[in-house]
């Protein structure tokens, strides 16, 4: 039977993140506390039905019935009430965010145009991670020929670690693709 991530993470991942950030107690590994998936909706304002068809894309990626967000104050500029629907919201925790990273590592980085690795400065400085997607497309739950329009989503990936740098030791075990930092090609030591 094949293990699964959280199964792997807590039997051979553990051990190296505390053997690489030198941890003396395996309680002082930072993990993984959940992830919080968006997607704007602001044309929903207008079309009652973008905001059925963007619920129904987030419930098909993520497996969890979303949370419709709401104006907290009136733009008018935007034409915006408060109270109007203008977002959906996705929390995962337990198994399924560990299966949802899954996903994301072995589906739909591959399948995003261009893709050359995660950006290392997208940290907040509490060890939290935001990644921004341009379209759900990229998720093999949805089909094209029926979604209505192409939507981006933000996921940030919530974590225990206090630095940035402890949480992208545990990104990088986890299997992030993080860029290759370039080496500079000429030196710039030299003066006239």
């Amino acid at each position: 039977m094949k293990k699964t991530l959280k199964e792997t993470f807590e039997e051979t991942m553990v051990p190296a993140i505390m053997k690489e950030l030198n941890l003396e107690n395996i309680y002082q590994v930072p993990k993984l506390a959940k992830i919080v998936i968006n997607i704007g909706l602001g044309e929903s304002t207008q079309n009652s039905k973008s905001l059925e068809a963007g619920l129904r894309d987030l419930e098909l990626i993520t497996g969890q019935k979303p949370i419709v967000t709401r104006a907290k104050k009136s733009i008018a500029t935007f034409k915006v009430r408060q109270g109007m629907p203008i977002g959906a919201m996705v929390t995962l925790r337990g198994q399924r965010m560990y299966d949802f990273i899954a996903k994301l590592n072995g589906i739909v980085f591959p399948r995003i145009r261009d893709f050359r690795g995660l950006n290392d400065k997208a940290f907040d400085g509490r060890g939290n991670y935001n990644i921004g997607l341009r379209e759900q497309l990229v998720f093999p739950e949805i089909e094209y020929d029926k979604i209505d329009k192409v939507r981006g989503m933000n996921i940030t990936v919530v974590t225990t670690a206090t630095s940035d740098m402890e949480a992208q030791v545990l990104l990088k075990t986890l299997g992030f693709p993080f860029r290759k930092k370039a080496a500079s090609s000429g030196s710039k030591q030299e003066v006239a």
